[in-house]
């Protein structure tokens, strides 16, 4: 097994902003709106190119994603952006209410979710976000795991006609996707194959499941690693014929273990491959300040413990 690395580092939000501005010279269509976090979100260059398409409405989520809205129902296809705690925790009723129930072509893009928001604390360290996004009909909920994945996401939401959940995040980690790799939604990518446990994951703990997978291998067993970037709708093939092969998982998140993309894969085994699983997520606590990687370690998002989880799953089957 060939180990996978890379010395490039850069932040999923500039992925978003780069690619919304792709998207932007595709379509005339596209707009922007953000909440007084311009820069925070990376929407500067799309401003400084199609100011006419950019609208700020500062401190007014709620007022963003009724202006989203009413742009869709123009025929305009709008990226709403601010940070996740605020984009879905602050205005759930207006997103359930004017946009998924609506089925409107609006894109609710959030930035620094998770743990990895590091010190600026519990406040802003959302990790709802996907569990509120998915239990809303209509809606598509993707959580992409690089730089380069975030932008093709970005770019794939803009041609997707339906409301979009788009997640990313502030820390630098490593590039290690294809820069030219097609994204499609609703399908799951396969890292690497193995045939002794598979490893679901999905955003920040992609690169790390990687790792774990290159440390199990020099430790003789062999790992699948199965990046999950569309969290609704689930590849549900993907997963089992996975499964079906390994006949046990490990499901990696930066999130809540309640409602998250575990939730989704238990969901689906326990209807149609009941199967052992592990979850590699946070246990039903809130955050705190610290570094990205500090806060990592303390909540057990990182290789060591993806590695021992799927050690533990083995066993088990």
């Amino acid at each position: 097994m060939e180990k996978i690395e890379s010395s490039i580092k850069k932040d999923t939000r500039s992925g978003f902003g780069d690619g919304l501005l792709e998207a932007g010279k595709r379509n005339q269509n596209v707009f922007a709106l953000t909440a007084d976090v311009t820069g925070s979100v990376k929407m500067g260059a799309f401003k400084a190119e199609f100011p006419d398409r950019f609208i700020q409405v500062g401190i007014a989520e709620a007022n963003m994603v009724g202006i989203a809205a009413g742009l869709a129902l123009s025929g305009k296809v709008p990226f709403a952006s601010t940070f996740a705690g605020f984009m879905t925790g602050r205005v759930y009723d207006q997103i359930r209410m004017a946009v998924a129930y609506s089925n409107l072509n609006v894109k609710i893009c959030s930035s620094h979710a998770g743990l990895t928001v590091g010190e600026d604390g519990a406040t802003h360290q959302m990790m709802e976000d996907i569990g509120l996004m998915k239990m809303l009909p209509n809606m598509v909920v993707i959580n992409p795991c690089d730089y380069n994945q975030t932008k093709m996401a970005t770019i794939a939401a803009a041609e997707y006609n339906g409301p979009v959940y788009l997640r990313f995040g502030r820390p630098s980690v490593p590039v290690f996707t294809p820069e030219d790799q097609p994204f499609v939604i609703g399908k799951a990518i396969t890292m690497n194959e193995g045939t002794d446990v598979t490893i679901f994951a999905t955003g920040h703990l992609v690169y790390p499941a990687v790792q774990a997978a290159y440390t199990l291998h020099e430790q003789g067993f062999s790992a699948e690693v199965i990046d999950i970037a569309t969290i609704k709708p689930l590849d549900e093939e993907a997963v089992l014929n996975s499964v079906r092969k390994t006949r046990c998982c490990v499901v990696a998140e930066e999130h809540l273990m309640n409602g998250g993309l575990g939730d989704s894969i238990c969901q689906l085994l326990c209807r149609k491959l009941p199967t052992p699983v592990e979850m590699v997520a946070v246990n039903d606590k809130f955050g705190e300040s610290g570094t990205p990687a500090e806060l990592m370690t303390l909540y057990h998002l990182d290789e060591e413990n993806i590695t021992e989880a799927c050690k533990r799953v083995i066993v088990r089957k």
